[in-house]
């Protein structure tokens, strides 16, 4: 196995690398192919201009991306807006494409929201606040889940020394969390590999990868199905590890993935998680977000996913950035 020595300098500036791209408006056009106006109803680049809004989720694999098209069903048929969905490396990538006017809505997670407001905590934000961000609504736990399968023998976080991980998309917030959470643990040595939940889980069937970390509501589908057709184990975080992720950041929060989730998996995993949340810019305007707001909340009952957490009245829990002035007309009501 290649191993190498994780330098979390490199990290960092891979992170920003990618971040910074964003900001600079290199995801232009929604982040899609720009063909027929998909940025905006005219062919704009986004701002809640017209009725054509876009929508910036995460990986197909992931929770956010289904859900992602859950609200935009539910936002067409209790509004005049339509919202293009689009697959994204997810929270750092959003931010960018938030701050570049490109999506005028995303789903990001609370502590990569919080870094971007204030311009802090990773190199592809400090002492570059995104001022324009502001929260809608927290969402759900992102439950942090470390999959890997039986026969590689890893059972506890302190097997994963020397191990090939993939830590989420290059920039993702599933690539900062990783990091954050091997270095709270004191992992210092391992093979570092980047791609999104459906492609790690490809690469744990075939054996390119030790292990994986995925970041999303339980069930994640791409978990699922690597389930459904091999032995997995999902490595717990707790005891001792547990209290150093949370000691590391205040965003982390104790979380359990229940037995049964996955195939194979009949015991209940501890672990740690973070917040879904709604994002959108400054530039959109007042009543749009309101709107966008209500069709989501007064609907909740139309969703499949994550029902168990998604309401109103849990809907600034977490919420770690300044609120938009439509979604608090909303909230306040």
């Amino acid at each position: 196995m290649d191993r190498k020595k994780f330098d979390r300098r490199d990290f960092l500036a891979a992170t920003g690398t990618v971040a910074l791209a964003g900001l600079a408006g290199c995801s232009g056009g929604g982040g899609g192919d720009g063909s027929d106006g998909s940025d905006g109803s005219d062919g704009s680049d986004g701002g809640g201009t017209g009725s054509r809004l876009t929508w910036h989720a995460g990986g197909t694999g992931g929770t956010y991306f289904p859900l992602s098209n859950e609200i935009k069903t539910i936002v067409e048929e209790n509004t005049d807006f339509s919202l293009n969905v689009q697959s994204t490396g997810a929270s750092v990538e959003n931010v960018g494409s938030l701050a570049d006017g490109s999506a005028d809505f995303a789903l990001i997670q609370n502590d990569i929201a919080y870094f971007a407001k204030n311009g802090t905590g990773i190199d592809a934000f400090q002492d570059n606040p995104i001022e324009n961000l502001m929260g809608v609504a927290t969402l759900y736990p992102e439950t942090i889940t470390v999959v890997t399968l039986q026969e590689t023998g890893i059972e506890t976080v302190g097997d994963l020394s020397g191990a090939t991980i993939n830590t989420g998309d290059l920039g993702s917030g599933t690539q900062v969390n990783a990091n954050q959470i091997l270095e709270a643990v004191g992992i210092t040595d391992y093979n570092e590999q980047n791609a999104g939940f459906a492609q790690a889980s490809e690469q744990l069937a075939n054996g390119d990868i030790d292990a994986a970390f995925v970041v999303g509501g339980w069930p994640v589908g791409a978990i699922e199905d690597l389930a459904n057709t091999n032995d997995i184990h999902i490595v717990p975080i707790e005891g001792d590890n547990r209290q150093a992720v949370k000691d590391s950041a205040s965003w982390f929060a104790d979380d359990t993935i229940p037995g049964g989730t996955y195939s194979g998996v009949e015991d209940d995993v501890e672990t740690v998680s973070v917040q879904a949340m709604i994002a959108t810019n400054a530039d959109v305007a007042e009543d749009t977000v309101e709107m966008i707001t209500a069709a989501i909340f007064d609907n909740v009952d139309d969703l499949s996913i994550k029902t168990d957490f998604i309401s109103r009245d849990s809907a600034q829990d977490g919420m770690s950035i300044e609120l938009h002035p439509g979604a608090a007309a909303y909230f306040d009501a």
